[in-house]
């Protein structure tokens, strides 16, 4: 993309000048091929399951059967939520909020999705609540990822259930229910601190905030991460955040996949060795990738169309 008007100094102005211009410019075609890109290149990695939360404020309405869609025809499993915010005015949370509402009750895999509580009203944080509870699915939002969410726990501790997700939680100042997606990337790339993860009581997986679907990679920063807070931390436990994936999606747990490395079950050894693909992946008893190549959509052509969306939102921004 291109420089942005102005260099972001803090969290806020790095997603006001960055990512929510990035979401603003999206239209169908354009997430279409980014979530098909980015089910290819998680399915490379061996990544048969993901876990997305999108915005599109220019662009709502069915934005999430899209995605559904393009991870469907790559053979990647997905469960999609909406960033409902008040940052696009009332009627923007209420968009968001039906496209959440239309995509669940037409049989759609997800959670409701909530951007974060410092761009939400209380009003917004209670609706999507309680739709969550009404559909009986939980809700996947970023908590305290930087100081300016750091009231979320005292306005999220009356909403949060043991069915939401919890993404971040670098600044959250006491307990929530939940599980914790800890991103570690993620969090380094927009500079609010180290999640501490060890130190909860809750489940914690880990995740990207979609900056890429390596799991394996992700792991080992996770690790890296641990180890400057602990020295005397071990690979085991990232391990088990990352295998705690699987309790989001139970029956990825039946996937198969064949790695280029004959250690790739081993903590220790993974946690420093690098470059490690998948050679083939089964999901749900059904071959997706075989020889490191998709078998079921044309990687070249995906990235070639990708690559125009790409030149697109470039344009637009």
């Amino acid at each position: 993309m291109p420089s942005p008007p102005t260099r972001p100094t803090d969290f806020v102005s790095i997603l006001q000048q960055i990512w929510w211009r990035v979401d603003a410019a999206l239209d169908l075609e354009m997430i279409r091929w980014s979530a098909m890109l980015g089910a290819l290149e998680a399915l490379e990695a061996g990544t048969t399951a993901i876990v997305d939360h999108h915005e599109s404020p220019n662009a709502i309405d069915g934005s999430l059967s899209v995605i559904a869609a393009a991870c469907a025809e790559v053979g990647v499993r997905v469960s999609a939520a909406y960033g409902v915010t008040d940052r696009h005015g009332p009627d923007g949370a209420r968009r968001g909020l039906a496209e959440n509402e239309r995509y669940l009750r037409a049989g759609g895999r997800g959670m409701v999705g909530v951007h974060a509580a410092f761009t939400c009203s209380n009003e917004t944080l209670t609706a999507a609540a309680g739709l969550a509870a009404d559909l009986g699915v939980g809700v996947h939002i970023h908590v305290g990822e930087g100081l300016a969410d750091a009231d979320a726990g005292v306005r999220l501790r009356p909403l949060a259930r043991s069915d939401w997700l919890l993404a971040h939680c670098v600044h959250l100042d006491q307990p929530l229910e939940g599980t914790i997606a800890h991103n570690p990337r993620s969090n380094m790339n927009n500079s609010v601190g180290y999640a501490q993860p060890a130190r909860r009581d809750n489940v914690v997986v880990l995740g990207t905030d979609g900056m890429g679907g390596d799991m394996l990679e992700e792991f080992r920063l996770a690790y890296a991460r641990l180890r400057e807070d602990d020295v005397l931390a071990e690979p085991t436990l990232p391990w088990e955040w990352l295998g705690n994936g699987a309790r989001l999606f139970a029956e990825a747990a039946s996937d198969v996949v064949v790695w280029d490395h004959d250690h790739a079950d081993d903590a220790w050894w993974m946690a420093f060795t690098t470059g490690v693909r998948a050679r083939e992946v089964s999901v749900g008893g059904l071959k997706v990738l075989e020889g490191g190549v998709s078998t079921r959509v044309d990687a070249a052509e995906v990235r070639a169309k990708a690559a125009e969306q790409a030149s697109r939102l470039f344009a637009r921004l």
